[in-house]
């Protein structure tokens, strides 16, 4: 079923651009959305400050990659594998799930501010949308990626790091109110169920199942 949901998606030249143009979308939209307060984050905090914008970028070169194979005609059966490949699959993979899944927690743990708020159709259910759009795209990636156990460790590692730099440092993406332990410790589950999910979900380099 996966398998055959990413070569329909991915698999052929006008369906990759397609996906690559719907990426290249959204990362434009979480650009701007973080843009007004980047001023405010050390620079060198950047990349952990704006998660979605990251997470689709990190999408976006892993649909990048399948870009020869796709144009050679060969579909998903072609995308070339290596073990760098398999570090960028699985945090890409990872930080697509996680901050897919974290506004469904971090916008309804204020929902009533949401709702009431003048651009809700945008900030609430505009912002849910799109990002389980993020957790449908990585869903296809073991269809064609690999992972190790260094790249499961990594992510995992800077899963942690980001979630101790938003809330222990409080550099956190913009929200209505001010998270609490609630949200940082969601956010830490979801991030441990993204790498445990990749772990589940891609095979190994040799193909063996993980």
């Amino acid at each position: 079923m996966r398998a055959a949901v990413a070569s329909e998606l991915l698999g052929t030249p006008r369906s990759l651009a397609a996906v690559l143009g719907l990426v290249a979308a959204m990362f434009a939209i979480a650009v701007a959305y973080y843009a007004p307060t980047a001023d405010s984050i050390p620079p060198a905090l950047w990349p952990l400050y704006a998660d979605s914008a990251v997470a689709v970028a990190l999408g976006g070169l892993v649909l990048a990659s399948l870009a020869p194979a796709v144009r050679r005609g060969e579909g998903l059966t072609g995308a070339p594998t290596s073990r760098a490949l398999a570090y960028l699959h699985t945090l890409a993979f990872v930080w697509l799930v996680q901050f897919g899944l974290w506004p469904v927690v971090s916008l309804n743990l204020a929902v009533e501010a949401y709702l009431a708020a003048p651009d809700a159709w945008i900030y609430y259910w505009g912002v849910l949308g799109t990002h389980l759009c993020f957790v449908g795209l990585a869903l296809l990636f073991p269809a064609f990626g690999r992972t190790t156990r260094g790249a499961l460790a990594l992510s995992a590692a800077l899963a942690a790091g980001n979630v101790a730099v938003d809330y222990g440092l409080g550099y956190h993406p913009p929200l209505l109110y001010d998270p609490g332990p609630v949200l940082a410790g969601a956010t830490l589950a979801i991030a441990a169920g993204a790498v445990w999910l990749a772990a589940r979900s891609f095979q190994r380099p040799d193909g063996a199942a993980e």
